[in-house]
């Protein structure tokens, strides 16, 4: 264990040339720098965040969402059938053509029944309206408070207005109360969401998502611990500066504001664009790639930082894409003059959204270009994930 600890703390890896983790120990003076040991403080104040989510969603969350009208309860659940619950449970949960002439020579059923009652099973364990008001609720509140921190924290610091104090007299940069505070909080938001991933509604992408939180707790992590905190606040401040919009649109879905929903969307959309595609490599990229290398020049540990803040550039270009790709198509596909529609597409989690609930139509599922068409809604929908916390809307 001495022998791998070793290896993985390796000085050579972690600091710059003549840089060793001694020189980074406390100081006579009070002075503090990051340390490894800092972040397990991250686990008991993510349980803390953990329940008070579930006591937000359970004594706020949920009362506004019954007093906007939202329903309780779930879809309505498919009549008890054990030959259909059977195929169900172990053969296929969408039979096709063949599947559906013999249950139906089998049960004297027409082929339209057995599909309303597959469409119906398949949504009788998907949650509630309210439930996933509660839950959009809660981010909504998170995100907005951490962001408005992050901006109130990074306001007074110089780094905010000359990325260049990212990198002078690195990596002897003393930790402050604020720094300390904003990046534990990040953390343990993020290993939070790795918990509630349990118990939360149950999605198509859990493993994604699930390697997704543990990819942002890696990082902050990461960034911490070489003393990178300085151009990591300004990373996790721009990263949250699209989320609290996503989740307001989501909600004004739900509780059926289209307006407000279509406004919060462009808002979403336009912030998630401009901080992403513009913002992110002008002043992130350019201070980590470029002032660095010009002020301390690279080591190990950079070049790893610097490869994957650029995946993720890669990342937010096709996100981008994808979030421009749904605003054209439904505005270039929708049905004017109706009164019933809306120049952007109505906001659902495609993750875990309740099937069409017309029992005359069906629905047509294109899971491999992540978009499809719902026949009784025309909604279009579109699947991603954001590297900060995380994205799979249209």
């Amino acid at each position: 264990m001495s022998a791998l600890s070793a290896w993985f703390w390796n000085e050579r890896f972690w600091l710059p040339q003549n840089v060793t983790w001694a020189d980074l120990a406390d100081t006579e003076s009070g002075e503090q720098y990051p340390r490894a040991g800092h972040l397990l403080y991250a686990l008991p104040t993510a349980l803390g965040i953990f329940t008070l989510r579930l006591l937000f969603e359970r004594f706020i969350g949920r009362p506004c969402a019954l007093r906007l009208g939202l329903q309780g309860k779930g879809p309505r659940r498919a009549q008890p059938n054990s030959i259909l619950e059977k195929v169900f449970t172990s053969i296929t949960k969408c039979p096709d053509g063949k599947h559906l002439e013999g249950l139906s020579k089998q049960l004297d059923w027409d082929a339209r029944k057995i599909q309303r009652w597959f469409r119906q099973r398949r949504n009788q364990d998907k949650p509630s309206l309210v439930t996933k008001f509660s839950e959009s609720m809660w981010r909504f509140i998170f995100y907005s408070y951490i962001f408005s921190y992050g901006v109130w924290f990074l306001w007074s610091t110089p780094w905010l207005w000359d990325t260049r104090q990212c990198w002078y007299n690195y990596p002897y940069q003393p930790l402050t109360s604020s720094l300390y505070y904003y990046y534990i909080q990040e953390l343990a938001f993020y290993w939070s969401l790795v918990f509630s991933q349990f118990t939360d509604i149950k999605r198509k992408d859990f493993l994604l998502m699930f390697i997704h939180h543990l990819a942002a707790v890696s990082l902050i992590s990461f960034s911490y611990v070489n003393n990178m905190a300085r151009v990591g606040t300004l990373v996790l401040c721009l990263h949250d500066s699209a989320d609290s919009f996503l989740e307001a649109a989501k909600m004004a879905n739900y509780a059926k504001y289209q307006r407000f929903c279509d406004t919060m969307f462009i808002s979403f959309g336009l912030v998630f664009v401009v901080t992403r595609i513009f913002i992110f490599p002008t002043w992130i990229l350019n201070t980590t790639l470029f002032e660095s290398w010009e002020l301390i020049g690279p080591y190990p540990s950079w070049w790893l930082f610097n490869g994957i803040l650029l995946i993720l550039q890669v990342l937010h270009m096709i996100w981008s894409w994808l979030i421009i790709r749904v605003a054209y198509k439904s505005l270039t596909k929708g049905k004017v003059g109706t009164g019933k529609c809306h120049p952007l597409p109505v906001l659902k989690d495609e993750r875990s959204d309740i099937e069409s609930s017309s029992e005359e139509e069906d629905t047509t599922v294109n899971s491999t270009k992540g978009i499809y068409n719902t026949s009784s809604n025309g909604a279009n929908r579109v699947n991603g994930h954001a590297a900060n916390g995380q994205w799979a809307d249209e």
